[in-house]
């Protein structure tokens, strides 16, 4: 029998046969008196397919349907009545996907009262749109999806897009696609599914996920939908407690998908690599896919060993053997760092050691702000910025002591904060990185709104990023007329750190294609003067457009992660094995390498 493919598109020219009335369905029912649903009902996403394995006679033509999956895509065989029989037809080829599924029923679901505060829910409308979708795909590590099939996809009756808007920027915050089965295979339980739920990592509007997810349920819910489905991965606890706050049920409904390298995680076992932060972990996915060796030697510390025609390259995250003991005292000593780099024409802002009174206080009446940082130091620990009052700098002085033994007193160069990536000699990724802020919502303090922030910032990071309630913090919010215990009104917007540093909950901005050439050059004479194949230069800008810059400090170890989907970790490994490059994978669509299992 020919199988009907359910496109996207189909609405535009596939005779779409009317919903029949009919008893629930986790698998196709009997249907007395009336037609059956659509046979053999596949559905294109972008991602992947969804194969409606209850619209199949035959196990059989389920695994033909799957082997049409397409390279780099993600096909999903959902509603499999007997998966243990489905397996058997092709062990192999495919898996059991450890994923729950949820229920909401419909019928009984009430919407909530109210609407979100500081952003709205609209439909996918624009190419910007589906552009801003598809980068938050990639920020969540998600299949991409090209943005012309979502935008050719926007009148379709099957999928609808739901995307959320901050009312102040613009900003896409996040999107969910949900599916009416009743057009897509004319399912007489008429039921609807939710897929892709995605939020961006860096949101700083709380809320955004739940309230995508009640907009699609109103929207099938009015459509006169039963039951709104969703698979989620077992161990995804923050998403499940989302859903059953929501309502949603487990229902004994399973998936199956194909070995493929998207899906490899979920069916090989225990992660060799398992226990990596994401900085080293991208590295290390990069060389598995190329086929190098990885031998995993701290992962707590982020150290592991990579071999490739017969030698082994030891790493810790970005910094490897490549890097020179000299090339490392040179970026950890800060004052050393700006010396190395000034001689080699570099412009570089005037800094004084914090040894001598007087001496450091006609610097801050020379300069009138100022910035105090250990002369040693990661991760934004003890630096403070924008100093004026001589009673402020004495008391960061006293805190960066406790770092290090040498503290630097810098003029303090406003502007924006520009992290460069330098791999071999070239800028391989440009990002503004900005100091993590929390917006009002007229109910919760600022305390609330930050630990709820810097839930968020963590959750995204793997723990990686979190904001401080310390004395920094206390002064940046006071600095806007605000403590930790007052409530912020709806809408305000301030700063809760002066340093745009990821670990202290920092968000970063891909700004590659837009870097003025002066800036580029400055960050790759700057690595070529301190001798480094690999590192993170950071400058202070006043647009990433502009050719005015100031450098501040260049990382020896720079987080790859934070600039995807820019190709910071396959440029690493070519560093390393430059052969390995023709092992790789034919290009294939951006990002699509890097997946959840919660699509």
């Amino acid at each position: 029998m020919t199988r009907k493919t359910a496109h996207a598109t189909r609405d535009q020219g596939y005779r779409l046969r009317r919903m029949r009335d009919s008893a629930f369905a986790g698998a196709a029912p009997a249907h007395p008196g009336g037609e059956a649903p659509l046979k053999d009902a596949v559905i294109d996403l972008g991602w992947g397919r969804l194969i409606f394995a209850h619209t199949f006679e035959e196990p059989a033509a389920i695994v033909d349907a799957m082997r049409e999956e397409t390279p780099d895509r993600r096909d999903i065989a959902f509603y499999v009545r007997d998966p243990h029989v489905l397996l058997a037809k092709a062990p192999q080829e495919l898996f059991l996907d450890p994923s729950h599924s949820y229920r909401l029923d419909l019928a009984t679901w009430r919407a909530a009262s109210g609407r979100a505060r500081g952003f709205f829910i609209r439909r996918l409308c624009s190419r910007a749109d589906a552009e801003a979708v598809n980068a938050i795909y990639g920020a969540r590590g998600m299949v991409q999806v090209a943005p012309e099939f979502f935008w050719t996809s926007r009148d379709s009756r099957t999928i609808t897009v739901f995307v959320a808007e901050d009312e102040a920027t613009g900003e896409i915050l996040g999107a969910v696609t949900g599916v009416d089965h009743a057009r897509a295979f004319d399912d007489p339980a008429r039921g609807s599914s939710l897929w892709c739920l995605a939020v961006h990592p860096q949101a700083a509007r709380p809320r955004v996920g739940e309230a995508l997810v009640r907009r699609l349920a109103s929207h099938f819910k009015a459509r006169g939908a039963a039951f709104l489905d969703l698979s989620v991965m077992h161990d995804n606890e923050g998403a499940i407690a989302l859903y059953e706050k929501l309502g949603f049920r487990r229902v004994p409904a399973f998936a199956i998908k194909r070995r493929n390298r998207i899906n490899e995680r979920l069916f090989t076992g225990p992660d060799p690599a398992e226990g990596l932060n994401p900085y080293a972990r991208i590295i290390v996915d990069e060389a598995r896919r190329r086929g190098i060796h990885v031998e995993v030697t701290d992962a707590e510390g982020g150290f592991f060993a990579l071999t490739h025609g017969g030698r082994t390259v030891r790493c810790r995250e970005a910094l490897s053997e490549f890097t020179s003991g000299v090339a490392m005292s040179i970026c950890d000593d800060k004052s050393v760092t700006r010396r190395i780099v000034s001689a080699a024409g570099v412009r570089v802002p005037e800094q004084i050691e914090a040894c001598d009174e007087a001496a450091l206080a006609g610097f801050l009446a020379r300069h009138g702000e100022v910035v105090v940082k250990p002369a040693r130091g990661e991760q934004g620990r003890a630096v403070s910025v924008g100093l004026s009052d001589a009673d402020e700098v004495a008391r960061a002085v006293a805190a960066a002591h406790e770092v290090c033994d040498r503290v630097l007193v810098e003029e303090c160069v406003r502007g924006e904060d520009l992290r460069l990536i330098v791999i071999d000699g070239k800028v391989v990724a440009a990002a503004i990185r900005r100091p993590a802020r929390i917006i009002g919502d007229g109910r919760a303090t600022a305390r609330a709104l930050i630990e709820a922030q810097s839930r968020r910032r963590s959750a995204a990071t793997g723990g990686e990023s979190e904001i401080p309630l310390d004395a920094e913090t206390e002064r940046t919010l006071a600095a806007a007329g605000y403590g930790l215990d007052d409530v912020l009104p709806e809408g305000v917007e301030t700063p809760v750190r002066r340093t745009a540093n990821l670990h202290t909950g920092g968000t970063i901005h891909d700004v590659t294609a837009e870097t003025h050439p002066a800036l580029i050059r400055a960050a790759i004479t700057a690595a070529r003067a301190i001798d480094i194949p690999v590192t993170g230069i950071d400058l202070m800008v006043t647009s990433p457009r502009e050719p005015d810059y100031a450098f501040i400090e260049a990382n020896e170890r720079p987080g790859l992660a934070n600039h995807e989907p820019q190709p910071t970790a396959e440029r690493f490994v070519d560093l390393l094995f430059p052969l390995s490059r023709a092992r790789a994978a034919a290009p294939s669509t951006p990002g699509a390498r890097a997946t959840t299992a919660d699509h």
